[in-house]
């Protein structure tokens, strides 16, 4: 049995610049904006024109959506000023005309930066490029193949920061390395552990971390893969998952020990770097940090979601001073909240609710505003995908219970196959699609049908996830997916030890 087996849409912003007689959609459309070029340069100066497109892998080829997209649009024509009785000019319309398209202007550039800031994040104003993209996803004429190896199972795809190499943990004791563009491989660490490799993270641009069931953590260099940078230990039991606080240059990690653990990667040497326990509890399965380091997230085979507040990475927690697994949930302290205050609930699942579940699998939205699990019945004949929305910051959407910080928006039902391993699903780097494991191939679900992002598609009751595209180019289950962090490619990896890569065609 593998060491994976378990243990005990557009958006609502609106378009800057639209052709006379153009089609909007009725949420779109605002008949109080004037056309005038004066308004028209106000738009796009408040507004930064969005960057070059990061499709990467495909140039856009004649009469696709892309260059349809990228056409230079028709100016609407100016109305002619007219004389006034006092002697001004004026457009057509009185002052209070005037003063009503200046507040319809506001209210609209309102709703443009609304919860992101002054400016419209840019990648906002190419989304409708990559979503054209992604719904075009197909498996790549190269595609990585190597079924026919040793290496057992894929448990674990992670790209480099810059995109430039996707590393490939395997079942058995082996770590890959490609070059994703061209599908080149570049490197196999044969012995790169003495057990299965289960999580391959990346510190920046050329130090990656690997951990295994063999109990250690390593440490590479990707300019000297000849050896480890460095092998740590501390934990008893297999090693699960690695998160990086850049912050404090913490490496933490987390294994079915039940320990999470902290290295301080300031001070590594060639016989490993100093480390602590930070936390203990019993069947735990995942543990991540949000994007900004401020919370740690740990989901436990049992059912329980472990939220732990304001986090600090240097203060060890004794863990009988909380009130732990007992309660299905433990109110976080009133007034102001200590530092790593917990926070201990059970998420609201679909299906049959006293059935209990096990949360496999935990990812965190790339802004921080949602959090996306995995889970399964006791029974072990269900599956769902699920997205919870932190409440705190989001006070225009009713809590479930004041004492509960995320709120079940979305979910699916997944197929239920390949029972006893761990499924990884991810987000895309803009947060806008979910890509999860689906029998033998994945799916591409959005949270609306336009693939918009999340909070402006929150519903008010618990709604499905949508399918965006599904593909299946594998002949065994799958067991991970990644995103690029820089090109539209997406990457998956399953049982029999294939990994496939998919990139738009049209």
């Amino acid at each position: 049995m593998s060491s994976e087996h378990q243990s005990d849409s557009e958006d609502a912003d609106e378009s800057r610049d639209r052709p006379n007689g153009g089609t909007v959609s009725d949420k779109e459309e605002d008949p109080d904006i004037d056309d005038s070029d004066e308004e028209d340069d106000s738009a796009r100066r408040a507004s930064p024109s969005p960057p070059a497109s990061s499709e990467g892998l495909l140039a856009p080829i004649a009469g696709s959506p892309v260059l349809e997209e990228r056409e230079p649009r028709s100016r609407p024509a100016v109305a002619p000023l007219k004389k006034c009785t006092d002697g001004s000019s004026d457009t057509g319309g009185g002052s209070d005309t005037d003063s009503f398209r200046g507040a319809s202007l506001f209210s609209w550039l309102q709703s443009r930066t609304i919860r992101r800031g002054v400016f419209v994040d840019p990648a906002r104003d190419n989304f409708r490029t990559m979503t054209s993209l992604y719904r075009s996803m197909n498996p790549a004429v190269e595609s990585v193949n190597l079924s026919t190896q040793t290496h057992g199972a894929v448990f674990n795809l992670e790209y480099s920061p810059d995109g430039s190499v996707l590393t490939v943990a395997c079942e058995q004791t082996e770590v890959l390395l490609f070059d994703p563009i061209s599908s080149r491989h570049i490197k196999t660490l044969t012995e790169a552990h003495e057990d299965c490799v289960n999580n391959i993270r990346f510190l920046d641009n050329r130090l990656f971390a690997t951990c295994s069931d063999d109990t250690t953590i390593a440490l590479w260099d990707l300019r000297k893969l000849n050896s480890k940078v460095c092998s740590l230990h501390g934990h008893a039991s297999w090693v699960k998952n690695i998160e990086y606080d850049t912050n404090t240059r913490l490496l933490v990690t987390s294994g079915f020990d039940g320990n999470v653990i902290t290295w301080d990667t300031n001070r590594f040497t060639e016989d490993g770097c100093p480390h602590k326990k930070f936390f203990h509890t019993r069947y735990l399965m995942r543990m991540r940090l949000t994007p900004d380091c401020s919370k740690m997230l740990i989901s436990t085979s049992s059912g329980y979601l472990l939220i732990l507040h304001d986090l600090d990475l240097t203060q060890s927690l004794e863990v009988g001073s909380y009130r732990m697994l007992r309660a299905r949930r433990t109110p976080l302290s009133s007034g102001l909240s200590p530092r790593n205050s917990l926070e201990v609930l059970t998420p609201e699942i679909p299906g049959e609710r006293d059935r209990g579940n096990c949360i496999t699998s935990l990812q965190l939205h790339p802004k921080g505003w949602a959090t996306l699990i995995r889970c399964s019945s006791n029974m072990d004949d269900q599956e769902w995908t699920c997205v919870y929305e932190f409440q705190e910051g989001a006070p225009t959407r009713p809590p479930v219970s004041p004492r509960c910080s995320l709120r079940l928006t979305h979910y699916i039902e997944e197929a239920n196959v390949g029972r006893g391993y761990i499924k990884e699903l991810c987000f895309s780097p803009d947060g806008r699609l979910i890509c999860s494991p689906y029998g033998y191939g994945v799916r591409l679900l959005a949270f609306d049908e336009r693939c918009g992002e999340l909070v402006d598609c929150l519903p008010i009751q618990t709604s499905c996830l949508r399918e965006i595209r599904s593909i299946y180019s594998h002949s065994d289950v799958v067991l991970t997916t990644k995103f690029s962090p820089t090109h539209c490619q997406l990457a998956s990896g399953c049982l029999s030890g294939r990994v496939a890569l998919y990139q738009p065609k049209f």
